[in-house]
Order: structure tokens, then sequence, then C-alpha cells
């Protein structure tokens, strides 16, 4: 069985989000913060061998003190981010046991994940040595000038929007991150198109979403009552204390 290393990305901004006393990643979703229904979906996988949470340097001490007996009930690593994404998940990298094989990388701001999709972005991964979920783009598209006037409809043939987890052969996410250039990719699987790899697109659903506004908060909540709940072994307790992102 392959071993996979799941690494959970918190460690941006949330520049979009406009709230002042969160992060997303942090932000309370159902009675848990969002970053922990995200690691849930993973933790007792039987071809996870390891969590790593990347966080900012800036979050880390208020991170710590608020989960730290998350962190430690749960067996979660903590990384700190870098400068752009591509740093952090780097950082993440370097935080992983020796025997991971596979590597899994998934926004922490993607909690309405079901273990079907897992199931089948890991198989193809583990097969391929390369896929992401994705779903087809359906909507038209519009290209729009500065001044918020269209350019041109874009042609949406053959266009599909990434999503996560994305899942790689550790030996090869290694090798893309030594060999990245400059420019910052958006995402892992930009660095692993620039080795010439081929990526296996696994089709996943518009239910997860990537949380970005608050907004996309109350759409979240009622998509996890449309997924089932993972089963845990041991406890979480996800809120102990008083608030301290407020």
């Amino acid at each position: 069985m392959p071993r996979f290393g799941v690494i959970l990305a918190a460690a941006g901004q949330s520049s979009r989000f406009g709230n002042s006393a969160y992060k997303k990643p942090f932000a309370p979703l159902a009675g848990r913060p969002v970053w922990l229904h995200s690691a849930e979906k993973f933790l007792d996988r039987d071809d996870v061998k390891q969590v790593v949470v990347v966080v900012s340097p800036e979050d880390r001490e208020a991170f710590v003190d608020k989960f730290g007996a998350n962190l430690a009930f749960m067996g979660i690593t903590l990384a700190e981010g870098g400068a752009e994404r591509a740093d952090s998940v780097r950082n993440g990298l370097q935080k992983l046991r020796p025997e991971i094989d596979m590597v899994a990388i998934h926004d922490a701001a993607r909690p309405c994940l079901a273990q079907a999709w897992i199931d089948r972005v890991f198989a193809a991964g583990a097969r391929d040595g390369a896929a992401i979920l994705g779903i087809p783009v359906v909507a038209t598209l519009k290209r729009v000038a500065a001044d918020n006037t269209v350019v041109e409809t874009v042609d949406r043939t053959g266009l599909w929007e990434a999503q996560t987890p994305q899942v790689f052969a550790r030996e090869l996410l290694e090798r893309a991150f030594a060999s990245r250039r400059e420019g910052q990719p958006t995402d892992e699987a930009q660095l692993i198109e620039s080795l010439g790899c081929r990526i296996t697109v696994v089709p996943g659903s518009p239910i997860n979403l990537k949380i970005t506004s608050p907004d996309d908060l109350r759409l979240a909540e009622k998509a996890l009552g449309a997924i089932p709940a993972p089963k845990l072994s041991g406890p979480a307790h996800p809120f102990a204390g008083d608030d301290v992102w407020r």
C-alpha cells in the first residue's frame, strides 16, 4: 500500500476573505474551525501516515496556543509557511517522514471533501504518479478589461477548474521543486507541468468548494450536511478555552 503524507496549506493571507477576526482556515464552521474539518477527512485513513498543517509564521504562536491539543491528540505535524504558496508547500514537504512515498496537497480552506473523491484521486496518483481533482467549466467565460467591459467570450472547450487534493509521487514533487524557476505557480500541478509530466484529472464535485468569502462559509455548512462525516478514533477538542482569534 502506498504511504501518503498530506500537506494542508493554511498559510495564506486570506486577503479576499474580508474578516478581521479570522483568516479563512481558522474561521468557525459548524462548531469547528475550517482547517480541522479538512484535516479530519484524512486522519483515519489507513493509507495516510502523516498529516502536516502549514501556517504562516505570524499565526504560529496563536495556532499552537489554540490548537496545540488537537495537534498532539491527532498526531499532526506543524510547519511554517513561506512568502508564497509554493514556498509553504515546500516547507511542508520537508517535514514529511522518510517513509512517505506519495504526497497529497490539500487546501485547508476546502472542508467539504468526500472520502470517495479522496479514494479516486489517491488511486489515480498512485497509479500514474500525478493526479488532481477537477471539474469541467460549465459557465460562460468572459475576458474583461480593466474598465469592467467585456473583451471577448472565452471558449470553454477542454477547460477544467483545478481542485485539491493534488496527489504526486514524492520523488516527482521533490524534483519539480528542485527545478523550479522564477515566477509563482498557482498550484503544485503547474510545477509538475513544467517538467513535462502527464497529470491525470479525476472528476471532483462543485461541493468541494474553496472558502474565499463569508458567503462561502454558509454554503459550506449546507454542503457538509450532504457529505458523510468521517469517523475518528480519537478526540479532537477543537475549541478549548477562549477564542484567541478575536
